[in-house]
């Protein structure tokens, strides 16, 4: 069988497989899953073509990391096969622990398990069933091997998971301020004392790539009717979770694998010594919860009921969002209408009424930093290097206090 395919991307074009590795571990479940977790959550709600899935940015990681592959060997940095297939099978499965609805229901399906964690766990289980063909793979995603300009590629703040999605998120949503020029970004790649850096020339490329992030995060991903349909998914799920452990009177709708996690609160350490509990996440897709959301309308709960009707049909609350923190004179004077107005009381308000934060910093200065390689062989990072003075205020955390309620109680 010809496993070495060819991809038509809508970004890139025509892409290839470039190892049978790769193809294999593609018709594997633990991949084929994330065709059916959308790249950006609920975000459709505000640009209806963002319907791309985890599944597309996986593969176009891949091909981003083969091009990467290519222009640091035409510069002789050593890269052998081996590190090579290593390091693509890394990328291709770095998104591998996502579930449904990725970041919105990252610590609510589960008790504080990252996705990373669960990415590792599934490669090791990909790893044995594969006869150890993942061992350097691990071992280059987990940061343990001795060429760390590997893992730079993988997981850094210059890495082929964010050149990838920030032009296919910018795609799919047609908010062409993100799009970057990630062919020019990769061809300026080099390596210096083991760990990546960008010549010189390529540093305006670098100044855009950021500031793109910075338009993304603010106009796409924290875009604040997003940010509001994703907190009234929690709130649904919370809500669920409590009915099904509380033992509500009308039995709770949900797909066998959902309810797994439904009834029981699972930890990291039940990841790791129950089997089951990854197999369980395995077969859970973002259908899992919007099936159980579209039944949930019709149950008995108020809450559960005008939370799912609100996510189904897109009627969501009011979000109010700027830079000083909720007053909380106002955020207890709309609970009270609330509670009036649907006769609940205290605790279950706070399902509709509610206020919380959300920050971002385009640029870290803790772990990889973004460094640039000068043609007298000297290396500098990118604030010190670049002259656009504003740069250095990127590594600044934005923080946004937002305050959400149903629009039913706005003229109370």
């Amino acid at each position: 069988m010809n496993k070495k395919k060819i991809i038509n991307d809508p970004v890139y074009g025509f892409v290839s497989i470039p190892y049978e590795i790769v193809f294999d571990i593609i018709e594997h479940p633990y991949f084929q899953r994330l065709r059916h977790i959308q790249q950006l959550g609920l975000s459709s709600y505000v640009y209806p073509g963002a319907l791309h899935t985890r599944f597309h940015h996986a593969l176009g990681a891949t091909h981003l990391m083969t091009e990467a592959i290519s222009v640091l060997r035409a510069k002789n940095v050593e890269i052998t096969e081996e590190e090579a297939k290593a390091v693509t099978l890394a990328i291709l499965l770095h998104d591998v622990g996502h579930g449904p609805f990725s970041h919105a229901l990252e610590h609510s399906l589960v008790d504080d398990v990252s996705h990373e964690e669960l990415s590792v766990m599934f490669m090791e289980r990909l790893n044995k069933e594969f006869d150890g063909a993942l061992d350097l793979c691990l071992q280059i995603f987990q940061g343990n091997y001795h060429k760390p300009f590997l893992h730079d590629l993988v997981s850094s703040q210059l890495d082929m998971d964010r050149l990838d999605y920030l032009n296919r998120d910018s795609f799919f949503t047609g908010v062409h301020e993100g799009v970057i020029g990630s062919d020019r970004l990769i061809k300026m790649l080099d390596v210096r004392d083991g760990r990546l850096v960008m010549e010189y020339k390529g540093i305006y490329s670098i100044e855009k790539f950021l500031i793109a992030r910075r338009l993304m995060y603010w106009q796409v991903y924290l875009h604040k009717t997003v940010l509001c349909a994703e907190m009234m998914l929690v709130k649904v799920l919370q809500r669920a979770k409590e009915l099904t452990q509380t033992g509500a009177d009308t039995e709770l709708f949900a797909t066998p694998a959902f309810r797994y996690f439904l009834e029981n609160s699972w930890s990291i350490e039940d990841f790791r010594e129950l089997p089951n509990v990854l197999d369980q996440f395995a077969l859970m897709g973002d259908m899992d919860i919007f099936t159980s959301i579209k039944v949930w309308q019709h149950h008995d709960d108020p809450i559960l009921s005008s939370l799912s009707k609100s996510i189904y049909y897109r009627k969501l609350f009011k979000i109010e969002m700027g830079r000083v923190p909720v007053s909380l004179t106002r955020l207890h004077e709309l609970q009270q209408k609330a509670m009036k107005f649907y006769g609940i009381d205290s605790k279950a308000v706070n399902y509709l009424v509610f206020a919380d934060s959300t920050s971002n910093s385009v640029y870290s200065y803790d772990g990889t930093q973004i460094n640039i390689a000068f043609k007298d062989g000297s290396v500098r990072e990118i604030t010190a290097a670049s002259d656009y003075h504003n740069l250095s205020q990127l590594s600044t955390p934005v923080v946004k206090y937002y305050l959400c309620y149903p629009r039913e109680i706005m003229n109370l």
